[in-house]
């Protein structure tokens, strides 16, 4: 590893113009390129605090041995020289988008003498319009089959294309009026690129026309009583309706875009587009990259269009979801490449702001199929294992791993939330969720939630006969004076999960342990290998302290703090710091997301259930069929607050003593919102 010191460059000798710059390995390779308005300004923060900079800075320069950099004029010069050694070095640090599939394009070969309507993929070829991409090669045929109908293009393949011509004999669709056959002389080269020509202006959201002239054209059959052609004429317009019902109308006709949306979390990014040709959703296409540095929304907006349209077509307008940093010298450089104005926008309400919602839904579940389809690899999962085990020095991977995370607003609800992974994937029949009693801040709750957990193994431990009774009582005490959790004194709520707990086997070939009386699993009774808390070091000194006052001194516990992704250890004043691209990072990113999903849910239901809670609730006696006629009555908590006991006798059903009782609940308490709606 370089010290980034080495290869400072001298002071005053970056230029502070415009420019370009490359950080280079010991070999010589190109492993970043950026571009800065001030060449100076921009190095000159790489070197300065190296401690202040993001660990994956901080990997970048100590990976590299030297910089150097090359002036420009503007700024718009620089983002292409930019996009160039981007394109030309592929360095290692820079983000870099790849398609999360292989879409397939509507593709017509007008460079060809005969061109020919097929399905492509992969790198564009010169001579060539394409349309789409689409999500399915089998959506093309479809809308293909129905145009062949009224533009008889060729689709066969070259050797069949030859061979017909030296037989004199068509293929099958020559024969049933789907290709104009120009292999045995059907139609003339100029007539069948005409047809091909009306082909590509059909796909390319100029529908009206044909429509309109097919119509003229079976009136005008009608008219002098030529039936059976007028039929024909109207299969064809019916076939053309068709086509264009199978492209979802999203915007006014004339509208050509691109909708661009992007889903994100600290480690990737996903990105969609949506391809808008006359007004109707013409295709998609997904990208997915690996946040090697960090960037913000705008800034990997630039940096994708600046990928995205450095040979592709440019649409007139481009919606995003956020601004470029450089917007004027990045719509100038599109608009040159473009040959007009590009215009670069945030859509904001209408038409255009509702595909953008629905462009940014499609993105966040692209990134959450790759998520999926990452974390089921097993190969992926036992590296990942490895590597955690490996960074906080445990004896063995972590097979098991409990997380916990704790959710309230400003104080009021709070509940935390346990999550378990096994063999890197989630096991959700085993989730548990906790309503916390201190309420005395994060720390304090962490401590009681894992105070609470770990008791309750400790009980079924002993009830298995695996501790004695008299560790039990020792270790048992929890700090808290408490042993359950409000909910029946089992410490947990199921939350619909299943009630039976970690099912017929635990890790290294032992079964779960199972309750003699009930026959049913207990649910606490299997320890795990890691626990995870969501915070950093005060969060695991709590949650270590809980475990050490319990007596449990085999289980690890670390931190892992949102900030940074820092992974803190109990007692440790400097955290570990995985690698971002490591798949020990991904993994315990994933377990911390997924407990602070479950403990934002239960803090949801457990909220929305106290607001429509009523002061009335509370009264002995009084069930809901009363509470229902005392409101109707007075119309509202708080003119029942105000009433006296021998008012509210007058309500039937309602008798001296639970009046009173009425009365005395009621006052002792300040009108609420919650009362008042109930």
């Amino acid at each position: 590893m370089a010290d980034p010191a080495t290869y400072r460059p001298a002071p005053g000798s970056i230029p502070e113009s415009p420019g370009v710059y490359r950080f280079r390995d010991p070999g010589g390779r190109v492993i970043y390129v950026g571009k800065a308005k001030s060449l100076r300004q921009r190095l000159n923060s790489y070197f300065a605090d190296f401690a202040g900079l993001h660990p994956r800075t901080q990997t970048m320069l100590t990976t590299a041995a030297s910089v150097d950099w090359t002036v420009v004029g503007t700024e718009v010069e620089a983002l292409q020289l930019e996009y160039s050694w981007i394109k030309e070095f592929d360095p290692r640090f820079n983000v870099k988008y790849r398609d999360d599939k292989s879409y397939p394009y509507l593709a017509v070969t007008m460079g060809e003498d005969f061109p020919r309507v097929q399905v492509l993929r992969g790198a564009k070829r010169k001579g060539t319009r394409y349309f789409g991409p689409y999500s399915h090669a089998w959506a093309i045929r479809e809308t293909v089959d129905l145009l062949l109908r009224v533009f008889p293009v060729r689709t066969c393949s070259a050797g069949v294309f030859k061979r017909a011509g030296q037989i004199g004999r068509p293929c099958l669709l020559g024969y049933i009026d789907k290709c104009s056959a120009p292999c045995v002389g059907r139609v003339t080269p100029e007539e069948h690129r005409a047809l091909a020509e009306d082909f590509c202006d059909f796909m390319a959201g100029n529908t009206g026309r044909f429509i309109k002239r097919l119509e003229r054209e079976m009136r005008e059959a009608a008219a002098v009583e030529e039936y059976e052609r007028a039929a024909r004429l109207r299969d064809d317009v019916q076939a053309l309706q068709r086509a264009l019902e199978k492209q979802t109308v999203v915007l006014g006709d004339g509208t050509d875009c691109d909708v661009i949306a992007l889903a994100e979390d600290p480690l990737e990014a996903a990105i969609q587009v949506f391809y808008v040709r006359g007004g109707r959703i013409r295709g998609q296409r997904g990208w997915v990259v690996d946040k090697v540095e960090e960037a913000t929304p705008g800034e990997l907006v630039e940096q994708f269009l600046l990928q995205m349209y450095g040979e592709a077509t440019i649409p007139r307008e481009i919606l995003v979801p956020a601004r470029p940093p450089d917007e004027a010298a990045l719509i100038e450089l599109l608009s040159e490449q473009r040959g007009s104005r590009v215009d670069l926008r945030v859509p904001q309400r209408g038409d255009k702001k509702s595909l953008m919602e629905t462009v940014e839904r499609n993105a966040k579940e692209s990134l959450a199929q790759h998520k999926l389809r990452r974390a089921s690899d097993l190969t992926t999962r036992s590296r990942a294992l490895q590597e955690i085990a490996d960074a906080l020095d445990l004896d063995q991977a972590p097979l098991r791993i409990e997380c916990y995370d704790v959710s309230h607003i400003q104080g009021e609800n709070v509940v935390a939330s346990m999550v378990v992974f096994e063999d890197g994937l989630a096991r959700k029949s085993e989730y548990r969720r906790f309503s916390i009693r201190t309420g005395e801040g994060d720390v304090a709750s962490i401590y009681e939630v894992i105070c609470r957990r770990f008791k309750r193994y400790l009980e079924e431990r002993a009830a298995t006969g695996e501790l004695d009774a008299g560790t039990d009582d020792e270790a048992g005490r929890d700090g808290t004076g408490h042993g359950g959790d409000g909910h029946g004194g089992d410490g947990y709520d199921t939350n619909g999960y299943d009630a039976n707990g970690y099912g017929a086997a635990g890790r290294g070939g032992a079964a779960t342990p199972i309750d003699p009386e009930t026959g049913r699993p207990r649910k606490f009774a299997y320890p795990p290998n890691l626990v995870v808390v969501d915070g950093g070091p005060a969060q695991a000194a709590a949650a270590q302290r809980a475990l050490d006052e319990l007596g449990i001194d085999d289980i690890a516990v670390c931190g892992l703090a949102k900030r940074l992704e820092e992974v803190w250890l109990p007692g440790d004043d400097q955290p570990v710091i995985l690698p971002r691209s490591s798949e020990g990072l991904y993994l315990l990113q994933r377990v911390r997301d997924e407990a602070h999903r479950f403990a934002i849910t239960y803090h949801r239901t457990k909220r929305s259930k106290s607001l429509k809670e009523s002061a009335l609730d509370h009264v002995p006696g009084l069930g809901p069929a009363r509470r229902q006629a005392l409101l109707r009555h007075f119309g509202s908590v708080k003119r029942l607050r105000e009433a006296s006991a021998e008012e509210i006798r007058e309500v039937p059903g309602i008798g001296r003593a639970t009046a009173e009782a009425i009365v005395a609940a009621l006052r002792g308490e300040s009108p609420s919102p919650a009362g008042q709606g109930s």
